[in-house]
């Protein structure tokens, strides 16, 4: 038989047909069960009341144990990295630094990952003590092992009005274990074809007891992983990993490496003086004193004492220590309680690259911010240079004959802005379901939290550091006592906590007969109480070394009724509509209606809809004491650089070079009196059946979020940031002779901050399709089976408006502000097909990802002559002319081979290949969303490319 897809929307035929093709697999429709077999029924996620057709008016995806093992995947955020629905403003383990880096969460629909509702067993779960771009509250989804999950529900839909706050773009529920019997030995290896990234993997289950047999299960499950670092300089050989772009039309960003963009005065391989008082500046070898012979001016000068960045991570090295203990006891035929407890361990190990150097001329300080107080230039320091026959250190002498800078980097100190991460997150829950009186009950408690140590390394106390060179007891070139380093470069470690606290209580039951079916009605009432604890650590908060991680103190409590009602009033028409009250000790109360429904008019054509309000409440990063400094772009300081940075062989007089193509700091406050967040939303969709085994559907989607909370710097076009400056100090000025510069004192000082306070403003809307087809058939002769699973999404519009200026962002590297600048895709999908015949298993699958601009139009760009620059805040063309190759970001395909053979009854093999054709990332040089401007590709995106192709092999064992 022959089926033509007449009616596939023109979009999706387009994925299709270049190969686009995403697979997810859709919640079916329950086949009819066996004569005298009872319905079994369900809860779906979004719905309160149990049904036995889990094809629900909302679009849900279902993803299966077999699923998960099936994909070849190591770890719950790579899974869900891969799904269509996610988009911009995801956050992946790549991006180095990020203000919550080694965790990870979704972003569905691209509206962050602030908008996604991550739950355990349909409950609330702590979130990670460090928000996403120091604002957004989500739930680490790296942490949860593979071997703990029954399945994963993702639905794409509005569901405020079941699970309140933050459930605007969609919810994904993680369902755990619920029981087990016997017990299940598993084990992984895997490494990369480039270098690095060993991945090692055990697990053990075990359970006893039979619920029905015996009346109680219990079962624990405990899981070990470590995955091994790749670093920059395992991919340097490739151009997305290297800094000279000199071959590409750019800039010789290469560490060491002297060009005009640092005046031809930059840290190198070994220390040097420079005689900033002598004729000829930079031009003049006799204004240098290298102090080691390792290097000399003519071998500085050919880039001959360059560095190699050996330290920095493009996947940062992971532990994970998983248990989860359950235990399920029947009280009678008609009630049963449950408890689960789990203590899953993360270690993780990030930094932003080489350790710090000297300060040539001048320390401008720290900025510190203390209960909402701003200060700036704490433990400045005026001068660092040295005078004629001074001594630098120990055993060094100015023999210059003038004022010297010193160039290096600091010897001992550890790689830049290091953390060291141990992150525990701890959940005991307690679940009591039964019927009394016609009420099926559910009744639930649980205290959830998650704590993260920190220790801080490869920041500089740097009045301790020239103290010390002042006093003649720091050896600039190396070889300092460990105790003096501490004193340079201390290690310091600070704890933070979040813990989130819950009641449950839901009832359902038919009510009567209504038309075709039953009136089902459920109704509950939810509490929380959540508490972030977060607090600066002790050396940023008195201004002793440059800030760490952003620091978050606040509280909040929910509580909240709920209500749903569903209906058949006419046949094969269903319909719901729902409701819930929240009210919020930090702002006060919200409703949130929906309403859904499907109609089957035949069993092979399905139309179904929904529509509803939704909210996300002001979190305490937003509205506690809570505080950070970030930046995003780069500028010309609008005085010391006021002509901007000129040529690559001139620049106008007057301009300070270092002060040109900045990333300007700005200070992120709170503001208490923040609204929340509200949305609309509706799907429209149509399922068909046309042949047994084949599934389709197709729905449209459309969210608006107005009220948005947002920073205003990158996000209000009518913000003119007050800068904040620090005294002048004397520093590299241009004469306009070429590139030229003399020490000199320009009229102001260097930009120190400005504040960007949190507002609401504007709104955000997107809209578009979503595509689930999926079939399977049996080979003739008894030659197997195979399955094919498409899922695809293609985003319409991607619209933010602020201050009454639209921007249309979808397929554009907007908005960068938010989540690292990970681009916005109009298209993702995945495409799997499998093979099963007897103990042989094999799946293959493709994940696309569609180009996209570097332009971000909502920071008021129309061409992309400087995106690198402007958006990513990135070099590579400073002071030239970006090819138009770096104006797009190219597609991106990857597909992954997964087999699986049963040797006998217990005993099962496993292998893959990830990115089987080795598949490099794009280009994308307008993001920051990575380890640093060593690498030139999106990290949410395309980090499978990064990472190469890898290898793995795995064993199962039953009994």
């Amino acid at each position: 038989m022959t089926f033509k897809l007449k009616s596939m929307p023109y979009a999706i035929s387009c994925l299709v047909a270049s190969g686009a093709l995403v697979g997810m697999n859709p919640a079916l429709a329950q086949q009819e069960p066996a004569q005298g077999q009872a319905i079994q029924r369900v809860v779906v996620t979004g719905s309160l009341i149990s049904r036995a057709d889990t094809e629900t008016p909302t679009p849900v995806q279902v993803l299966t144990a077999a699923d998960i093992q099936k994909s070849g995947k190591t770890s719950v955020a790579e899974l869900l990295t891969d799904l269509a629905a996610n988009g911009a403003g995801t956050l992946g383990t790549g991006f180095s630094g990020a203000f919550a880096n080694g965790a990870s969460g979704i972003s569905l629909r691209g509206l962050t990952v602030g908008a996604t509702l991550v739950l355990i067993d349909g409950h609330r779960m702590a979130s990670y003590p460090l928000s996403d771009d120091s604002q957004r509250s989500f739930v680490d989804v790296s942490s949860i092992p593979f071997d703990a999950i029954e399945s994963i529900e993702v639905l794409k839909g509005g569901a405020s009005a079941t699970y309140g706050s933050d459930a605007i773009a969609g919810v994904i529920n993680i369902k755990l274990k619920k029981n087990l019997k016997g017990t299940r030995l598993s084990a992984d290896y895997g490494d990369t074809e480039h270098g690095g990234g060993k991945t090692r993997r055990g697990s053990i289950s075990t359970g006893i007891g039979d619920l029905d047999a015996d009346g109680y299960n219990a079962f624990i499950t405990a899981e070990w992983r470590r995955q091994e670092p790749i670093m920059v300089a395992d991919r340097d050989q490739y151009g997305w990993a290297n800094r000279d772009w000199t071959s590409r039309g750019g800039n010789n960003l290469t560490l060491g490496v002297p060009t005009s963009l640092n005046n031809f005065l930059t840290a190198a391989s070994v220390p040097f003086l420079f005689n900033t008082d002598g004729a000829g500046g930079a031009n003049n070898p006799a204004n240098f004193q290298f102090l080691d012979p390792s290097c000399n001016y003519t071998l500085y000068r050919a880039g001959g004492c360059s560095v190699r960045d050996t330290v920095t991570f493009i996947q940062p090295p992971t532990k994970n220590l998983n248990v989860l203990i359950g235990m399920t006891k029947k009280l009678n035929e008609d009630w049963e309680v449950a408890f689960k407890g789990s203590m899953f361990k993360r270690e993780s190990y990030n930094n932003r690259g080489v350790p710090y150097t000297y300060s040539p001329d001048s320390y401008a300080g720290n900025t510190t911010l203390i209960n909402g107080v701003l200060t700036g230039g704490v433990n400045a320091i005026p001068n660092t240079r040295f005078a004629p026959g001074a001594r630098v250190g120990a055993g060094v002498t100015n023999n210059l004959g003038g004022n010297a800078s010193l160039y290096g980097y600091i010897p001992g100190a550890n790689t830049e802005r290091t953390s060291d991460n141990d992150t525990v997150a701890s959940r005991f829950s307690v679940d009591l379901t039964g019927s009394a009186y016609g009420w099926d009950v559910s009744a639930s408690a649980g205290a959830t939290r998650v704590r993260t140590n920190i220790e801080y390394s490869g920041y500089i106390n740097r009045v301790a550091l020239y103290n010390a060179i002042n006093a003649g007891t720091w050896n600039v070139v190396g070889g300092n006592s460990p105790d003096l380093v501490a004193q340079v470069a201390p290690y310091f470690s600070n704890k933070l906590t979040s813990t989130l606290n819950y009641a449950d209580l839901v009832g359902s039951r038919e009510l009567m007969q209504l038309g075709a079916g039953p009136l089902s009605v459920a109704a509950g009432v939810h509490w929380h109480e959540r508490e972030q604890n977060a607090p600066p650590s002790s050396l940023t908060l008195n201004g002793l070394v440059a800030s760490t991680s952003p620091f978050t103190i606040g509280d909040e409590t929910n509580s909240a009724v709920f209500a749903e009602l569903r209906a058949n009033p006419i046949k094969d028409l269903e319909v719901g509509v729902a409701g819930r009250y929240d009210h919020y000790d930090t702002y006060g109360n919200s409703f949130t209606p929906s309403a859904n429904f499907k109609w089957t008019p035949i069993q092979q054509v399905g139309v179904r809809g929904t529509f509803a309000r939704g909210f996300r409440a002001p979190n305490p990063a937003e509205v506690g004491n809570a505080g950070s400094f970030f930046t995003f772009n780069a500028i010309d300081d609008p005085i010391r650089c006021a002509q901007g940075g000129g040529t690559e062989t001139t620049i106008p007089a007057g301009t300070v070079p270092t002060s040109c193509g900045i990333n300007p700091p700005y200070v992120q406050t709170t503001s208490p009196s923040l609204s929340p967040e509200k949305s609309k939303s509706y799907t429209l969709g149509v399922i068909l059946e046309p042949i047994r085994g084949l599934n389709m559907s197709l729905d449209y989607y459309n969210i608006k979020i107005s009220n948005l909370i947002v920073t205003r710097a990158g996000n209000d076009p009518s913000f003119v940031p007050t800068w904040v400056r620090g005294a002048p100090v004397p520093v590299q000025i241009a004469t306009g002779n070429g590139d030229e510069t003399v020490l000199g004192v320009p009229p102001v000082g260097p930009i120190l901050y400005a504040e960007s306070p949190y507002i609401n403003a504007g709104s955000t809307k997107t809209h578009g399709i979503e595509a689930d087809v999926r079939y399977r058939w049996r080979l003739p002769s008894d030659m197997g089976s195979v399955s094919a699973n498409l899922s695809a999404a293609h985003t319409f519009g991607y619209e933010t408006e602020v201050a009454g200026v639209s921007y249309q962002l979808a397929g554009t590297q907007g908005p960068s502000s938010v989540g690292g600048a990970t681009g916005n895709p109009k298209n993702r999908a995945q495409f799997t097909l499998g093979y099963t015949r007897g103990p042989l298993d094999v799946m293959a699958t493709v994940n696309y990802t569609s180009g996209f601009s570097t332009i971000d139009p909502a920071l008021g760009a129309t061409d992309c002559a400087s995106t690198a620059l402007d958006v990513g805040g990135r070099t590579y063309f400073r002071r030239l002319v970006q090819p138009d190759y770096y104006c797009n970001v190219s597609s991106f395909t990857t597909t992954n081979l997964n087999l699986q053979y049963k040797i006998n009854e217990n005993l099962t093999l496993r292998a893959a290949i990830l990115n089987l054709f080795d598949k490099e990332p794009p280009y994308d040089v307008a993001t920051y969303g990575n380890a640093n401007a060593q690498t030139s590709y999106n990290a949410s995106l395309h980090q499978a490319g990064a990472i190469g192709r890898f290898y793995s092999l795995g064993v199962n064992y039953t009994f």
